[in-house]
């Protein structure tokens, strides 16, 4: 900072940015919003700004960026978008009546939790999370900005509140309490979030009253931070905000993140993008609105039948009735997000065209109710009755918004002729003014015999006749020059200028009071929000229910039934539904998935890329998909209803958190075990392939048998140690089934079909062949699997895992001795690096992963 005496200004800025440290402090001046110091530089970097500096010719200059005002928004936005807080500072009075230094004030934070003009996807919510702490549970709550929506709860453990956040995609999540240092780094290393603190609340906030005074205090004192949060960053009227609703998670299918992510329901894994995942199936919807609503869906599946089946009622109702929903369909393209609309209003951001769009969409709302009428069936009953065009509201926007109103209000034209007196006497004066100046224009053209005479007007000298230098000499004595330019001079008359005053009183008075008029409009707006959002959650759930019906008929997907404390599984010819959408119904091989209430564990074998992991997620997608309401991809489906869903499936390391693939299969299981119940779905897909062989097959071993013995749930065990097919004769709810393939001729299809008993092969090397090893490399290989199965008999001991060590020893001598023979390498030496790169393995130490990245360093050094 500089040294030298500061000027007022600058005084002024840092007494504001002490209260805002950690936001980017665009300071308003003049046409400009600057940035200085540290907040200059690096937001000249990070937005590509240049980066000046005031003071140049003092010793230390303070150094500053700055954007144009009328472009400051999409510089905001960018800062928001890469997770920073942006403070905006006002001039809060006219420069040129200030006495001193201009007053100015912040009147907005803006951050990435509270961003409503900074988002790019209208059909994402954008949650601002907060949580709190009494000492034994937490508070959570969260809130969306951008439509109202407001939820609180209760969570046992922090490992809840990561998995809700993440679940949410919260971008920023609001501290109530001193958090510890472990739980900001799990959270932090698990989530791409700002972190925020609000620890005190504000004291008289009318917003107080969306909480309900019986609510526990965790609950409350959580809700009245997020609130007290928002208030304090956005300085406005927040009347949209809808009162708080308490949920429990036990409302819902629970599935934590790591689930949501591995069957990617929202996100595709690899790409993050919604292509590929059940929302890209899903969302046939034709609303932002309903796609919101569709992913809520998604991520919250439902538990209560009574609730699924006024769902399922729905769709079954646009099944039987085609040409109603086809019309209902063409309807809802004439909807636009009110939903959001409702928080620009709130927020005095609303303009002519937003309001447009709200008539244009209540306009909509009869149309839409007598399709559903015509239908004539009691499950529609509900959602008629909650169509509500709000009959006032509508008139009100018909009589006052012209149809073509500009999104400037200062432009004038945005309200209707008829609607107002006043108004109407202010254009009839610019209209006639118009035809004055036509007519005093071609008077004085023949008066003067000027022919090319002309009234033009300009904002520095008004209406003035325009005299080129040629005419001069032809101009009467009664014109009084205004101007004069190089080739022309400007004249005035006395008439023209009682014209002139007439039309820019008009104007100017025209102008504001429409402006005015239009603000009057938005306050009586305003108080219709309420019925507004509740008109959006209808359309929104109409339109999700159409969704599923056209994707049922599309797919031919049917009802499922659902049984409360079921213990059946019982899929026909079931598909895994995005698999099967992506290589078409032709390609798809279904699959049987029946599991007998004697049936807790199916133990699935067979080689990789022949389709256990696919069946899996097949049965996870269905019972997720029978639960939000959907029909399911088989020919028919009895499933019971689960309260929750567990899963490992796919090996990935937590790189950022320091977690190599095998603890995140520890903790992904020991998830499951510790909150699983007998109505609960367990999927693990090579669960314990992180680790050594004996560890990973033992901790395997335990794990099927603690489920079986303790927990009884469902479960999906797929596995390559073929040696667990044997705890069939030990546990009796546990079977076998297998992948089945086809060998012929040395050559193997895999058939992608489920069968009962365990695999007879691994067919490893049938999947190297597969995937391109060269085939000196495939035969040596054969060769050596030959060995291991004739002098390793033992292997196919059949008494449990009682004989790992002995039997792993003889694998060890066979591998000893396979390792000498050198006929796989031809000209290789014994003293070639590849030759040593081999003899040095560990081969009954190897990790799948450490397998593959050391045969691609071998083929390298090939």
């Amino acid at each position: 900072m500089a040294t030298e005496k500061l000027s007022p200004g600058m005084q002024q800025y840092l007494e504001i940015k002490a209260d805002y440290p950690d936001a980017f402090l665009l300071f308003r001046m003049g046409d400009f919003y600057e940035l200085f110091y540290d907040d200059a530089v690096n937001a000249a970097q990070i937005l590509e700004l240049t980066l000046t500096s005031r003071n140049k010719n003092a010793d230390n200059p303070i150094p500053m960026a700055g954007v144009p005002y009328h472009s400051v928004q999409q510089y905001i936005d960018n800062l928001v978008d890469l997770g920073h807080k942006v403070a905006i500072a006002e001039q809060m009075e006219d420069p040129k009546q200030a006495k001193g230094v201009v007053k100015r004030e912040v009147v907005q934070v803006i951050t990435p939790g509270t961003a409503v003009d900074a988002l790019d996807a209208d059909k994402e919510n954008n949650y601002l999370t907060a949580v709190d702490f009494d000492g034994s549970v937490y508070g959570f709550s969260y809130i969306d900005l951008t439509t109202g929506e407001f939820y609180v709860t209760q969570l046992t453990e922090f490992a809840d509140v990561v998995s809700e956040a993440a679940s949410l995609q919260t971008k920023e999540i609001l501290f109530g309490y001193e958090a510890t240092e472990g739980q900001l780094s799990e959270l932090t290393a698990r989530l791409n979030v700002l972190v925020s603190h609000q620890k005190t609340i504000m004291d008289n906030m009318e917003e107080a009253r969306l909480i309900p005074s019986i609510l526990p205090l965790v609950e409350k004192n959580v809700s009245l931070k997020l609130l007290t949060y928002i208030k304090e960053t956005q300085k406005r009227n927040l009347s949209h905000i809808q009162e708080v609703k308490v949920y429990e998670v036990t409302d819902f299918l629970k599935m934590d993140y790591a689930t949501k992510k591995s069957l990617e329901l929202t996100s595709n894994f690899k790409t993050g993008k919604k292509q590929g995942t059940l929302l890209w199936l899903l969302d046939e919807t034709k609303t932002a609105m309903g796609t919101r609503m569709m992913k809520s869906w998604i991520d919250r599946p439902l538990i209560k039948k009574e609730r699924i089946e006024e769902r399922q009622k729905v769709v079954q109702v646009f099944l039987d009735n085609f040409f109603e929903r086809v019309d209902l369909v063409e309807s809802l393209k004439g909807v636009y997000d009110i939903e959001r609309l409702s928080s620009r209003i709130s927020f005095g951001k609303a303009t002519a065209p937003d309001f447009l769009q709200l008539r244009n969409t209540l306009s909509q709302v009869p149309q839409i109710k007598s399709i559903l009428e015509a239908i004539a069936d009691p499950a529609l009953d509900n959602i008629i009755q909650h169509l509500n065009d709000i009959p006032e509201l509508r008139s009100l926007l018909e009589e006052s918004i012209a149809e073509d109103a500009p999104r400037l209000l200062t432009e004038g034209g945005v309200i209707k002729d008829g609607y107002d007196e006043k108004l109407d006497e202010y254009r009839q004066t610019l209209r006639e003014g118009t035809a004055w100046i036509a007519e005093l224009e071609a008077r004085e053209r023949q008066n003067s015999g000027i022919n090319g005479l002309r009234i033009d007007y300009n904002r520095k000298d008004g209406y003035y006749f325009h005299v080129t230098n040629s005419n001069l000499d032809q101009v009467p004595d009664y014109f009084f020059r205004k101007a004069t330019l190089k080739n022309s001079e400007r004249y005035g008359t006395e008439e023209l200028a009682k014209i002139e005053g007439k039309m820019i009183e008009a104007r100017e008075k025209s102008s504001i009071y429409e402006y005015d008029l239009f603000m009057a409009i938005r306050d009586r707006v305003e108080a219709y929000i309420s019925q507004v959002q509740a008109l959006a959650k209808t359309i929104a759930g109409l339109d999700c229910l159409q969704a599923l019906a056209v994707v049922a008929e599309t797919y031919q997907y049917v009802r499922p039934n659902l049984q409360v404390n079921g213990d059946t599984i019982n899929i026909v010819d079931g598909r895994h539904a995005v698999v099967e959408k992506v290589l078409g119904r032709q390609e798809y091989v279904p699959n049987n998935i029946n599991l007998s209430k004697d049936v807790e564990i199916q133990l699935i074998t067979g080689p990789n890329m022949s389709g256990k992991s696919t069946y899996m997620r097949q049965l996870a997608l269905t019972a997720i998909m029978a639960q939000l309401g959907s029909y399911v991809p088989a020919e028919s489906a009895t499933l019971p209803i689960f309260d929750a869903i567990f899963t490992r499936i796919g090996a990935s390391d937590d790189l950022t958190s320091g977690q190599s693939t095998f603890m995140v299969e520890m903790m992904e299981a020991n998830n499951a075990l510790r909150l699983a119940s007998k109505n609960s779905l367990i999927l693990f897909d090579e669960l314990g392939r992180g680790t050594a062989t004996y560890d990973g097959m033992a901790l395997a071993q335990g794990i099927i048998e603690y489920i079986h013995n303790n927990i009884h749930a469902k479960t999906l065990f797929a596995t390559h140690y073929h040696e667990l097919t044997e705890l069939d004769d030990e546990l009796n709810s546990l079977e076998n089934v297998h992948v089945a393939t086809l060998e012929q001729d040395g050559d193997v299809t895999f058939l992608h079909k489920i069968e009962n008993g365990p695999a007879d092969k691994s067919y490893g090397i049938h999947v190297a062949k597969i995937a391109g090893l060269p085939k000196e490399l495939l035969a040596r290989s054969q060769e050596i699997l030959d060995k291991l199965e004739n002098q390793a008999p033992s292997l196919q001991n059949k008494d449990g895992l009682e004989d790992l060590s002995q039997r792993n020893i003889e694998v060890a001598e066979v591998v000893k001795e396979e390792s000498a023979q050198l006929d796989l390498f031809g000209d290789f030496g014994a003293d070639s690096e590849l030759v040593k790169k081999l003899s040095a393995i560990d081969v009954m130490n190897l990790t799948p992963m450490d397998a593959m990245n050391l045969i691609w360093e071998l083929k390298k050094m090939i």
